[in-house]
């Protein structure tokens, strides 16, 4: 862990902390996993947050949403706000996949 993400302390957050966090960015704006990541160590007052366990719970977070949508709920995670420190679709194999995800952002103005 040392040589990849320094010293210091690491904390592994709830899938619920996850899901709040994706859902907590405000329509017509988007984040990183990264940024995420850092806010919730922050908050814990820890170095780093696990990057694996964020991204697993980034990833079943989004799913969720795609089958609470397929089964009508309105109020869903907006996994779509959240992308990749690249731009790309941070919680890849959504089965909407990036089309949709591009639809809903361009349907938020960004």
């Amino acid at each position: 862990m040392i040589r990849r993400w320094g010293a210091g302390t690491m904390v592994v957050l709830a899938p619920i902390e996850v899901d709040a966090a994706m859902r907590a960015v405000p329509k017509g704006r988007l984040t990183t996993l990264d940024q995420i990541r850092a806010r919730l160590a922050r908050q814990d007052k820890a170095t780093l947050c696990c990057p694996l366990t964020a991204g697993i719970f980034a990833w079943i977070a989004a799913h969720a949403a795609e089958e609470a949508s397929a089964a009508g709920q309105k109020r869903i995670t907006p996994w779509w706000r959240t992308v990749k420190s690249a731009g790309a679709v941070a919680v890849g194999r959504v089965r909407a996949g990036a089309g949709p995800m591009s639809q809903a952002c361009a349907g938020e103005g960004v």
